[in-house]
């Protein structure tokens, strides 16, 4: 007997192509946001409605509607524009929602507080950059992402361009995007849209795909649902090992659900293996992962399910070939490499530190000014931060000049370049506390304990999120923070610097007093009983959890 499928299920397979009611919601004057069912389409755009949590009390007493808005995010496969697209960014911003671009885990760019009114012509301008927002959200494969910083490899532009090829090969057939947003048109009937990958269901859950090159971590490639660690040897991409099954999202009160690490399945040694391995992953979620309840729907429940050995089967007898033994690799890093770096072909990159992701008006003015010289492309990092990239030598000058103009300057602590954090409050709807407006504060107040046990250039890793969906993946920091009531978290410690291994509940639901307190205690220990060149992510696994096992 087969299990009850969830609502949204039934809104996916009778959406017409993800098209619902999408234009009678955009035009529906009566209120800033969309029918129920829309809500669940509009993600497949690139789209989440919201509302100002902040405001809900206020306004509900004066018996209005919820102050609604919504948040637009690019597909940006491996994070890299032009400046003109930057300079089309900017500007778009400005006449639309808040103002501010922000950086996201997936090396995107979202824009927060649009109005239902600015959503066709903010699309429309952006399409016109050649930008889009097609699959960027929805239970679909969502933005590729790959290693940033070209200095990594020599062969970083090869690997790189591995993200556009599986964007394209794992876009929805669907020409409701252009359709609702851009022009109004039926373009094709939907006969024509045959899916042969996401057919009407799409996928059980969002689906998320990293590239990494070592030694490089820096995009956490073991906490995505499917990964490829490129393997080089002698300056040569031999092929990638594949990873899969990694995600972060867990429920508190609920032990069934989990986070998880992705398992190295095997390696392959061509690109047309590659892409056949990694489109076939997807086939076998879309039809064996679990369609009744959302909360274990993602890849790593249907791997555990299939077992490890159960899964690699499916995929090999989908893909025709065996999949080799996993090739050795290493990696030695996760943070980005800030300032200013040259590339094996003499090109200049500068890192510019972007505190959360969120681009201050100075930093916006700088890069508005950057972009304005068309001497860079603009590179978004999995850390949340920029680069300018591809910088010929002789305009290497005149960037300098507008970065000290701007008073760009590596004055911030290593902890807080380290540090990431989800949206969460006010706009997310399910922040049970602070992260991105918090955790500034926090690591603020964490800094003179860092100073007081001379560790201010330990490059500790620390991430915070409202909520367990863990977005800033806090479950692979060294030290995590997962709120669970406003202003308390669990404090999750143990975690490796290089994001190969998870951390555990070290303190839970803790205030900032407390979290303080643990912190200075940790701190303490850690300087006096540390092994050379233990990390402070490795002393705390060894200390709390391995010897009490």
């Amino acid at each position: 007997m087969s299990e009850k499928l969830s609502h949204v299920e039934t809104i996916k397979t009778n959406s017409d192509g993800l098209r619902g009611t999408l234009k009678e919601s955009l035009n529906d004057n009566h209120t800033g946001g969309l029918r129920a069912d829309d809500e669940v389409l509009v993600k497949f755009h690139g789209m989440y409605v919201q509302d100002d949590r902040d405001r809900r009390a206020e306004r509900a007493e004066k018996k209005l509607d919820k102050l609604y808005s919504f948040m637009l995010r690019l597909r940006i496969p491996g994070g890299t524009i032009t400046a003109p697209q930057w300079l089309a960014a900017h500007s778009i911003s400005e006449q639309y929602g808040t103002g501010t671009l922000k950086i996201t885990t997936r090396q995107t760019l979202q824009l927060h507080g649009l109005l239902k009114h600015q959503l066709r012509p903010t699309i429309q301008a952006f399409n016109l950059a050649e930008l889009d927002s097609i699959a960027a959200c929805g239970d679909v494969n969502r933005n590729v992402i790959t290693s940033a910083h070209p200095q990594v490899s020599p062969l970083h532009q090869q690997v790189y361009g591995y993200a556009d090829k599986i964007s394209a090969l794992l876009l929805p057939k669907t020409q409701s995007y252009y359709e609702i947003w851009i022009d109004g048109e039926k373009i094709y009937e939907r006969s024509q849209e045959a899916d042969p990958l996401y057919e009407d269901r799409y996928l059980p859950r969002k689906f998320k795909i990293a590239v990494a090159i070592p030694p490089s971590n820096d995009v956490d490639v073991f906490a995505n649902d499917l990964g490829l660690i490129a393997i080089i040897k002698n300056n040569e991409l031999k092929g990638f090992n594949i990873v899969v099954g990694g995600g972060m999202a867990t429920t508190h009160g609920n032990p069934d659900t989990y986070s998880r690490l992705g398992t190295i399945l095997g390696f392959t040694d061509t690109e047309e293996k590659t892409l056949k391995a990694v489109y076939e992953v997807a086939t076998i979620q879309r039809d064996f992962g679990n369609r009744s309840d959302r909360k274990f729907s993602r890849l790593k429940y249907t791997i555990d399910k299939m077992t490890v050995e159960g899964f690699r089967d499916e995929l090999e007898r989908r893909i025709g070939f065996t999949l080799l033994p996993e090739q050795p690799y290493e990696f030695t890093e996760r943070t980005d490499r800030y300032g200013w770096q040259q590339n094996y072909e003499g090109k200049w990159y500068y890192t510019l530190f972007v505190e959360n992701g969120v681009i201050k008006p100075y930093q916006k003015q700088l890069l508005y000014e950057v972009a304005k010289l068309n001497a860079s492309n603009f590179i978004f990092t999995g850390n949340q931060n920029l680069i300018l990239g591809e910088i010929n030598a002789e305009n290497k000058p005149v960037i300098q000049s507008l970065i000290s103009k701007y008073s760009i300057e590596d004055k911030d602590s290593a902890l807080r370049k380290n540090s990431m954090a989800c949206v969460a409050l006010p706009t997310c709807p399910l922040a049970l506390a602070e992260a991105q407006r918090y955790l500034p504060e926090l690591v603020t107040k964490i800094e003179p304990y860092l100073e007081k046990y001379n560790l201010e250039n330990e490059e500790i890793v620390i991430r915070m999120t409202g909520c367990p969906n863990g977005c800033g993946r806090p479950y692979v920091a060294e030290l995590g923070f997962v709120g669970t009531a406003p202003g308390q978290y669990n404090f999750m410690l143990g975690g490796d610097r290089f994001g190969e291994r998870l951390n555990k509940v070290y303190k839970e639901k803790l205030n900032e007093e407390e979290i303080l307190s643990e912190v200075d205690n940790l701190l303490n220990l850690y300087v006096n009983e540390r092994t050379p060149g233990e990390t402070l992510g490795d002393f705390g696994n060894r200390k709390f959890f391995v010897q009490n096992n």
